[in-house]
């Protein structure tokens, strides 16, 4: 079968559907026959349109107080569900119990009315998990968490111990302001860091100790200000000093004043900006395309891959033994295979559709937190149930011939969403185009529980609010909160010496707040416009020498976040010219393979061409770096 190049129904962008994605969708449409519910059709959404509409379902971060709803509960609990939601929120503890039985909410599918529409109203009056936070010790306010100790305010995270303030962090201790993060201690303000102790301020660095404001830097330890280095001690912007002479610089250079850290941030900036980049982070592979993947084969379009994946395309956090699998995550692994359009789904799950929250399960379709599970379609919350629609129990005989009959439904009465043409501030009919979701589409992002900025899509694709609900997705102001701010950033003392025991009781303004209000501007980054220190943070700053920050905890998951490369790949050609880089700026240390000529190698990056960063090629980065 040749290429097909379509228009995206959503951006309405041209992309390209290749002979082997046709291949996989016949390919998982082939196997149980009609049990199997019909044929998987190509896509109508880009490849970027369709992990937005997946990632507009997942809130990891907004949290709120609502009453759990369950039978005979009336406690106040902690839900990513907002309390103006009209939905039916359970606490977990209560939601895992066997207190009630979900089946009790089982209803006939109802072929007067579209499916997706028909799908909410069920979820919308079905009992849904307050947070997903398992195995938590004094971790109240976590989410997507699980085997937390003694954690606050952490997200997508397994195995941690004493963390604060993190996002995608997996088996670290007594660390703070994390974004992707594994198996590291008393670490602060890191981006893709791992196997690290005591490292402060650094980016894409890995088993290193004692350091700060490190890029790109490998079996490191006593290291200031460096980039690119590999097994160095006692280094400070890329120069050598003695024990003695980097001791004494670091005790110079004094980490405990804010002042402080914002220069040596600036100036390793510049020192970031004239290092040459890797094209892509990608380790111990076989024929793949992205950036930050590790151990994996046949895999195109996929970031942040870890620990393995074979023949899988447009996956985004994922990993583990997965197979076979097209449009997977944010979250989608751990042995799965034939798997499509899902997120949080895998655990040797095979077969799920259109899914989220859904492990260790097989041949399911349009569902949501089930588990244990076979032949689902449409169904919410179910554990080790089989033969189910919209949660009722059907025989093995009435399942497979129904669902083939509601599929030809969904596509016969499809879910038509209207948007707003671009550019048009008319509200006639011909202004609007229509968006038609039939079968083998995800849910359309208008019925997602949350809001746009409530949600992952915010974080990695952010909307202004007018473009949000330009494109079709609700928005959510932030909530008036009763704020007597006791101290402006300014006010706080510089170095952490000066810093009184009773910061814990002040309510600190987020430096945010203070510049919009200074510039009628407004936040874009989720900004909870004040904030409060508690006293393991406090005693961590004290203990690493660092500043009290100027910033709530959104705003600074939000620079974090300002760190990584896009989801997205760009072609481009190296940009070493010889002995030096295009912009003159590297001088490259050796003779290259390429000798005095340019390097005519190309790539897929996710360095986007208007970068500032000097991007070299495997070849050319080996050369110089390793």
């Amino acid at each position: 079968m040749n290429s097909e190049t379509k228009i995206c129904q959503n951006c309405q962008q041209n992309f390209t559907i290749e002979p082997e994605d046709f291949a996989f969708y016949d390919k998982i449409s082939a196997k149980g026959g009609s049990a199997s519910g019909g044929k998987v059709p190509p896509p109508t959404f880009c490849p970027e349109c369709r992990l937005i509409r997946r990632m507009a379902f997942r809130n990891e971060r907004a949290l709120y107080k609502r009453k759990c709803d369950a039978p005979g509960h009336s406690e106040e609990i902690i839900s990513i569900y907002s309390s103006d939601k009209q939905l039916k929120v359970y606490d977990q503890k209560f939601w895992w119990s066997d207190g009630w039985n979900p089946l009790e909410f089982g209803r006939d599918y109802n072929f007067d009315k579209p499916f997706f529409e028909q799908f909410k109203n069920f979820r919308d009056n079905f009992p849904l998990m307050s947070v997903s936070n398992a195995n938590a010790i004094n971790s109240d306010y976590c989410n997507v968490a699980d085997q937390s100790k003694d954690c606050y305010l952490i997200s997508a995270a397994f195995k941690n111990e004493n963390v604060l303030y993190s996002n995608r962090t997996f088996n670290n201790k007594d660390s703070l302001d994390l974004y992707v993060v594994f198996k590291s201690e008393l670490c602060y303000s890191n981006v893709n860091c791992k196997e690290s102790y005591r490292l402060f301020f650094s980016k894409d660095s890995h088993n290193s100790t004692d350091s700060y404001f490190l890029y790109d830097c490998k079996n490191c330890s006593n290291c200031f200000g460096c980039v690119d280095l590999r097994n160095k001690q006692y280094y400070i912007f890329n120069k050598p000093y003695n024990k003695e002479g980097y001791l004494a610089k670091i005790n110079e250079f004094d980490t405990g004043s804010f002042k402080n850290v914002l220069k040596f941030t600036s100036i390793f900036n510049e020192q970031y900006n004239k290092s040459i980049h890797r094209y892509a982070t990608i380790m111990k592979s076989v024929n793949v395309l992205g950036d930050y993947i590790d151990n994996t084969k046949n895999c195109q379009y996929c970031f942040d891959i870890t620990e393995g994946a074979e023949d899988c395309k447009f996956i985004v956090w994922g990993g583990v033994l997965l197979k076979d699998t097209y449009d997977g995550g944010p979250g989608i692994g751990g042995g799965g295979e034939l798997i499509y359009e899902a997120f949080d789904t895998g655990i040797q799950g095979s077969r799920n559709f259109f899914t989220s929250v859904v492990y260790g399960s097989r041949d399911i379709q349009y569902s949501f937190n089930c588990h244990n599970s076979s032949n689902l379609f449409a169904c919410v919350g179910l554990r080790n149930k089989q033969y189910c629609i919209l949660n009722k129990q059907y025989s093995k005989e009435e399942y497979e011939k129904l669902v083939p009959q509601i599929i030809k439904h969904i596509n016969n009465m499809p879910y038509i969403v209207k948007i707003q043409n671009d550019n048009s501030k008319s509200k006639n009919e011909e202004n609007y185009r229509e968006i038609i979701y039939r079968y083998g589409e995800f849910f359309p992002p208008q019925l997602s529980p949350f809001a746009y900025n409530e949600t992952i899509a915010q974080e990695y694709f952010p909307l202004t609010k007018q473009q949000a609900i330009e494109q079709g997705y609700s928005w959510k102001d932030s909530e008036k909160r009763q704020l007597t701010i006791t101290l402006t950033t300014d006010q706080l003392p510089d170095h952490i010496k000066d810093v009184k025991d009773d910061i814990i009781n002040q309510i600190i303004e987020c430096q945010h707040n203070n510049q919009n209000n200074n510039s009628n501007q407004n936040c874009n980054e989720q900004c909870t416009q004040a904030f409060k220190i508690i006293k393991p943070e406090l005693d961590f700053y004290r203990k690493m020498n660092l500043p009290l920050p100027r910033l709530c905890p959104n705003c600074r998951h939000y620079q974090r976040l300002k760190q990584r490369n896009p989801l997205k790949l760009w072609h481009r050609k190296c940009q070493c010219a010889g002995t030096q880089s295009d912009n003159k700026i590297y001088q490259n240390t050796i003779n290259h393979f390429h000798n005095q000529e340019h390097c005519l190698n190309e790539f897929e990056t996710t360095y986007s061409p208007d970068r500032p960063e000097i991007v070299y090629c495997e070849k050319c980065y080996q050369q110089e770096v390793v």
